[in-house]
């Protein structure tokens, strides 16, 4: 560690705490790095804590993680890597709200941080940033020399003018909800051409990582709001061709602003190629070598593939899932009894065993996963039709209608949505629901996906859950991701103090009463969480099987021959 870097007092207070074993080696690399401690400063501080244990790894360290028996021969430079994954209609990047169109668009631009699949972020545009005392104003500090791949030079106004679209509510943007926090664009200080600074309204040591939220990529400042048709970025490859639906093509940039840790340019592949295929055309095509690899593998493509000697398969732990969601602001929904009724129907194991072949963790009805550090373990509810139909019988009577209560529920069909979908439809005829299925492929469900009064939606993995909270259920993300229209007072409260409690013990608490808010009176049912897989030809290296299942390709290189 650097005499010079300053080390943040909630850093040492944190350090504390690892000592004490109130929080895990791995929280504290995480927030030691939020709190703007280099990572080799982070695993240095871990090591002189009593029980912190392990040695400090270079500052290039990403963690890309090897699949069982994978060796790591010399790199070499060269080759073609392709995928099948769907590909959608792109505009604008910052009302990306699905992972795929962010798996396209990373190719092409940065962000200012980065967030690896060990759970640590990491400076990449920025140099560095740090965090007052109080967490609360934080400066941002550029790299210098960095270009655009149209050779404009990356500076603070190009910042300033992303983030302005970020916050700017005609644009749509989920950054809108998810920084919230920070008050608006007034807050948001160019102190020189390579220096930002945050005045933020209410504290938040998430910030680093919020810069890494999938919309979040860096803009030129004259962007005009097309990346198809200005694919400006700095980012490692440069856009060849993209055909919605069908293909898309990238090339190396051969005057990429990184090198490897072999010291060469990176990065170190010729050309991705993207094919837009269904899952099983895309099952098909990896076991023939027609692919190289496989998104988002679903439960059953794993258990086919999971033998095949070719292949390298790297889990991943994460909070994906599959979320049932209820507009509160449309009948029936808009009633507390219906949606309760609704989330009773789910017989959670049978769902996950028919669904998801048991590759999963049972869920409570609250969009916090077992993998959050502060997630409140709380019992799984039981599948109860009878309590169910006595709150459709109250609602049915007063209302003057008569049961069975007839809905839609739309969903998409790449993952086990439809699985999901069909027996949640069994499941709570006894109760008294009627349910017609609409299920399309996933543009036609992505197309419409926050308009729909009752759907299945797949929300990604985030490190924490007080990251996706503000992303759905807070009224400033209505009219962005919030796509039940739900909002609770109380529950936003507890969500700032959350945002802002470094102990973890005392964020729990504060997670336990949201918990019970989501359950009580919330607008999501979640039967499990997923079990994700990252599903690649073993002559690739350096794969990361990241949990929001990026794909993070500048280091990825071909063996050869």
């Amino acid at each position: 560690m650097s005499n010079s870097e300053r080390v943040h007092p909630l850093v040492l207070e944190a350090q504390d705490q690892l000592a004490r074993g109130k929080m895990s080696r791995r929280s504290f690399l995480r927030y030691a790095t939020l709190l703007g401690s280099s990572a080799a400063a982070a695993y240095a501080l871990a090591a002189c804590a009593p029980g912190g244990g392990g040695a400090a790894p270079s500052e290039e360290a990403a963690a890309p993680v090897a699949a069982a028996g994978e060796e790591s021969p010399a790199i070499t430079r060269g080759g073609t890597w392709t995928a099948s994954m769907q590909l959608q209609l792109l505009d604008h990047p910052a009302r990306l709200s699905w992972v795929e169109g962010a798996n396209i668009v990373r190719q092409i631009s940065e962000y200012l941080t980065e967030t690896g699949s060990d759970n640590i972020t990491r400076p990449l545009l920025l140099e560095k940033w740090e965090a007052s005392d109080d967490v609360k104003t934080w400066d941002l500090y550029l790299r210098k020399g960095i270009k655009f791949n149209n050779g404009q030079e990356l500076t603070a106004d190009d910042v300033m003018f992303t983030i302005g679209e970020w916050l700017n509510e005609d644009v749509g943007s989920s950054m809108f909800g998810l920084l919230s926090y920070w008050g608006g664009m007034q807050n948001v200080e160019k102190v020189d051409d390579y220096h930002i600074r945050l005045n933020l309204e209410t504290a938040n040591i998430g910030v680093p990582e919020h810069l890494f939220h999938y919309p979040a990529v860096i803009l030129p400042r004259d962007f005009e709001g097309d990346i198809i048709k200005q694919p400006v970025g700095t980012g490692p490859f440069l856009l060849e061709e993209y055909a919605e639906g069908e293909r898309a093509v990238f090339k190396r940039r051969e005057d990429y602003w990184r090198n490897g840790e072999d010291g060469q340019p990176l990065p170190y592949l010729d050309e991705l190629i993207f094919v837009s295929t269904d899952k099983d055309a895309g099952v098909a095509a990896l076991q023939s070598g027609q692919v190289d690899t496989l998104y988002d593998p679903r439960p059953a493509d794993f258990l086919a593939l999971k033998d095949n000697p070719d292949l390298a398969v790297r889990p991943a732990s994460t909070a994906q899932a599959l979320i049932l969601r209820m507009r509160v602001d449309m009948e029936p929904w808009d009633d507390n009894r219906v949606r309760t009724a609704l989330k009773l129907c789910q017989d959670r194991a049978k769902i996950l065993q028919l669904a998801y072949f048991d590759q999963g963790d049972l869920s409570i009805d609250a969009h916090m996963a077992p993998v959050h550090p502060s997630y409140c373990e709380k019992p799984i509810p039981a599948y109860d039709p009878e309590q169910a139909k006595a709150l459709l019988e109250e609602y049915a009577a007063e209302k003057g209608i008569e049961l069975p209560l007839k809905v839609t529920l739309a969903t998409k069909n790449d993952q086990a949505e439809p699985e999901i979908a069909q027996t949640l439809k069994e499941l709570a005829a006894p109760a008294g629901f009627d349910i017609t299925l609409d299920i399309t492929d996933p543009g036609g469900y992505w197309d419409r996906w926050t308009e729909v009064d009752l759907g299945i939606t797949s929300w990604t993995h985030r490190p924490l859950a007080t990251m996706v909270l503000p992303l759905a259920y807070t009224k400033e993300s209505i009219g962005a991701w919030n796509e039940t229209r739900w909002y609770d007072d109380e529950f936003t409260d507890l969500l700032h103090q959350a945002e802002a409690t470094l102990d973890v013990d005392a964020r729990r608490e504060i997670m336990c009463q949201m918990e019970d808010i989501m359950q009580e009176r919330g607008p999501i049912g979640n039967s499990f969480w997923k079990s994700v897989w990252n599903i690649t030809r073993k002559e690739f290296h350096n794969v990361e099987p990241h949990p929001t299942a990026y794909y993070l390709m500048a280091k990825v290189w071909k063996e050869q021959g």
